[in-house]
């Protein structure tokens, strides 16, 4: 950020300097007043003042003395003539031109003081300039997302302003937004293309931040610059920009593209609340629906048709108890872990997600909310409802969920209503009993319709009798105490033993014991309970009480 060298000379107080060489296209950044010897005391594009004092009676060491102003870089050389040189010879005029270095006389009258204050001031005044431009461009960006505009509009900025082909892309480096940025450079980084790609220094030489964050990458000949947009230390996308020179980028470019960050940030941080909010709407939607029984009229259809939903279809409803062992992922970008505190919002997140997508390869509508610890879906159906269609949607978000998400299982209740559509809440009940009462003899990770559990609800029906209790209470509390008491497990053992109608070698390989333990085990069971396990009303008294024990053990509320 300079001044242009003749701006910098028509300044009134340099109206008396002489300039002995052509104004080259050089600029001004910095002034400052240098005798011999210089070192390093000059910089690139400097105004350097000198009295010749030193060096003025010796050509050889005045010559010295410009060269190392040359090597330095500096844009203006001015001598005040009158004291110590008095002419500056043609020799170093020489020197100077072919060094494209402005070289001026100024009167020994003229003060440097006056030179160092106009000089400053005009660059002082180029800063604010550049500062206000900058400012500018960055209230354009931000009433660019204010205004509801998209990321293209960001990137059409962006290139308006800097002349940076550059382009936008999600956390997943989905592009987003290209503004004459090379294709071709994306599908590398993104490994979609058959090329080496290297991450390299930094080459920018800039006093800026920014600098700091850049990733640089070499992608065969050709090179591209990567920066990360953060919203609450949240990987939101990445900004991708590629100057034709890496000297083309400058310290007001550099600030342009910090002021571009944030307006991406803010669009993400925006997408983000309407996305959240348009979710939150959709889900207490559902989540009344299944849980409050209410009048389907014109006025919900209405209100349903807004969130994209059509609730004159059928539908299958599914409860799921989630079952979340370890708060681990393996999707991309998060090295298969997730924190403890987001494991919820994540687990939820690819259920919802893998839900959406296996009703979109059925070809089905499908609305998901969550209760607690449990999901709701509901699936499109046919009028009947479809045992096949939800088998068959169950296996495609499984396969893909269980993919995504380590130590999850889930134990489903289905429920297909045979009144068909609109009974959202009585078949979210049906889907919950279905779900309560399967738990008890499914393995993690099964599915009970609710047409199955006739027998279960039958013997629910019965379990509340009181006579029916200290039947159950009577015949089973011996057994009970014993398996406390001893550790062991006579009405698993039976369970087992009844699951394969009595047959004695195939209920020893299920329980991985001898053919005699079993025995043993068994002989326990007739002692404790008074029973024979060979007479049919006796098993059938066993077997009986054992399910109305369960179903007691394992009954209570749904949640709400």
């Amino acid at each position: 950020m300079g001044v242009p060298v003749e701006e910098v000379l028509e300044l009134p107080v340099l109206k008396s300097a002489k300039v002995q060489t052509p104004l080259y296209e050089r600029d001004v950044e910095w002034i400052s007043v240098i005798e011999t010897p210089v070192e390093n005391f000059v910089r690139n594009n400097e105004f350097v003042l000198s009295t010749g004092v030193g060096c003025g009676e010796d050509i050889t060491v005045l010559e010295t003395y410009v060269e190392d102003v040359i090597r330095s870089d500096a844009s203006i050389l001015a001598f005040a003539t009158g004291r110590h040189l008095f002419k500056i010879p043609d020799r170093i005029i020489t020197l100077a031109e072919q060094h494209e270095l402005v070289l001026v006389e100024i009167p020994w009258e003229v003060r440097f003081a006056d030179i160092l204050q106009g000089v400053l001031q005009l660059l002082n005044e180029e800063k604010q300039k550049a500062h206000r431009h900058v400012e500018g461009i960055r209230q354009e960006l931000i009433n660019c997302v204010l205004n509801g505009k998209g990321l293209q509009e960001i990137t059409t900025i962006l290139y308006q302003h800097t002349g940076l082909p550059n382009a936008i892309s999600d956390h997943l480096k989905h592009i987003r937004a290209n503004q004459h940025f090379d294709s071709s450079l994306i599908e590398a980084l993104n490994g979609r293309r058959d090329v080496d790609v290297a991450l390299i220094e930094d080459p920018f030489d800039l006093e800026h931040p920014l600098t700091h964050f850049i990733e640089t990458y070499q992608i065969g000949e050709e090179r591209c610059y990567q920066l990360t947009i953060l919203s609450n230390y949240k990987k939101q996308g990445y900004l991708l920009f590629q100057p034709e020179e890496d000297e083309e980028v400058t310290v007001e470019m550099m600030t342009i593209l910090e002021h571009t960050l944030t307006a991406c940030a803010l669009y993400f941080v925006k997408e983000n609340a309407i996305e959240m909010t348009e979710i939150r709407l959709k889900d207490n939607f559902i989540l009344d629906l299944a849980k409050r029984e209410q009048r389907i009229d014109k006025q919900l259809l209405a209100k349903a048709g807004l969130l994209g939903y059509d609730l004159e279809k059928p539908y299958v409803c599914f409860v799921g108890e989630v079952l979340f062992h370890q708060p681990i992922s393996r999707s991309e970008g998060n090295d298969g872990q997730l924190p403890p505190s987001s494991s919820l919002q994540s687990r939820n997140y690819y259920i919802q997600k893998e839900a959406a997508y296996a009703g979109h390869m059925v070809g089905r509508q499908v609305m998901t909310t969550f209760d607690e610890e449990r999901v709701i879906i509901f699936l499109e159906a046919d009028k009947e409802g479809s045992e096949e269609a939800a088998n068959q949607f169950l296996d495609l978000v499984e396969r893909r969920l269980f993919e995504l998400l380590a130590g999850v299982t889930i134990q489903w209740g289905i429920s297909c209503h045979k009144d068909g559509c609109q009974v959202f809440h009585k078949s979210c009940e049906e889907a919950q009993t279905a779900l309560q009462m399967g738990g008890q003899q499914n393995e993690a990770g099964g599915r009970t319709f609710f047409k199955e559990t006739r027998m279960n609800r039958l013997l629910m029906a019965l379990s509340h009798k009181r006579e029916i209790e200290e039947i159950v209470q009577d015949t089973l509390q011996p057994l009970i105490d014993y398996d406390q008491k001893r550790q062991a497990e006579l009405l698993h053992t039976f369970m087992v033993y009844n699951k394969y109608n009595s047959n004695v070698s195939q209920t020893s390989r299920a329980l991985n014991l001898h053919r005699q333990s079993l025995l043993h085990r068994l002989r326990n069971i007739e002692q404790l309970t008074g029973l024979s396990l060979l007479d049919a009303d006796d098993l059938f008294l066993l077997e009986l009480s054992v399910r109305l024990w369960l179903l007691k053990k394992v009954e209570k509320p749904a949640p709400h």
